[in-house]
């Protein structure tokens, strides 16, 4: 058996992070007989500077990519159907708005160091939030409600929420990634050393998991 170790460097705001996520569970599950993965999540913000009310989703994305309402409605069905296809449901309306997910990355980093065979839950919980239900991920009733549905410390989500907790460590993250021409999501770095990037099918992160495999020891 080979282990790996995989960091995903995302966004929950990013619907490419969603489908490429679906998509290398697929492939984990595809390689379990011969690989041991471990995954952790790693903060990326595509919108830092989003306001606490976010913004008009339409809006947004023709002042940040120039394009049209519908020029956007083609890209989200082509999103959406690559989703189903993986078995994420993008919600079909759309989102209507796009929120600041600074305190979803602290919370992730939270999990990560004190229950990290949580973090894959909590990191999809959020995407579904995000994405199939519409709801503010930045919304802290929400985000305590989602910790405490997954069986998490939900008093000690608030108090991490009312605090500073994280947020030195969630910024020395994002710094370091960032310092290491990571500038696009979803970002698959294997081993510390093998990037695999964007939101690719299923048997490109299987064949990627496979090749690097062959070159790292057993365990």
């Amino acid at each position: 058996m080979t282990a790996l170790h995989i960091d995903f460097v995302s966004d929950i705001a990013c619907p490419w992070c969603a489908i490429g996520l679906a998509a290398l569970e697929q492939a984990i599950a595809n390689v379990s007989g011969s690989i041991a993965v471990t995954l952790r999540f790693q903060p990326f913000q595509l919108n830092p500077a989003l306001p606490p009310e976010g913004q008009d989703i339409t809006e947004h994305l023709q002042q940040k990519y120039g394009s049209t309402p519908d020029q956007q409605a083609a890209n989200y069905e082509a999103i959406r159907a690559r989703g189903a296809a993986l078995g994420f449901e993008f919600r079909k309306t759309g989102r209507g708005r796009t929120w600041n997910t600074f305190d979803c990355h602290r919370l992730l980093e939270w999990v990560g160091e004190t229950a990290p065979a949580q973090q894959i839950a909590l990191k999809k919980a959020l995407l579904k939030a995000n994405f199939t239900d519409a709801q503010n991920p930045a919304d802290h009733a929400l985000l305590i409600k989602i910790c405490s549905d997954l069986g998490l410390d939900a008093t000690q989500a608030a108090q991490i929420l009312a605090s500073n907790d994280y947020t030195d460590a969630v910024r020395a993250r994002q710094r370091f990634y960032a310092a290491n021409q990571i500038n696009s999501v979803p970002a698959v770095i294997i081993n510390q050393r093998h990037l695999v990037s964007g939101g690719q099918p299923v048997e490109v992160f299987e064949n990627a998991l496979r090749h690097i495999a062959t070159m790292e020891p057993a365990v």
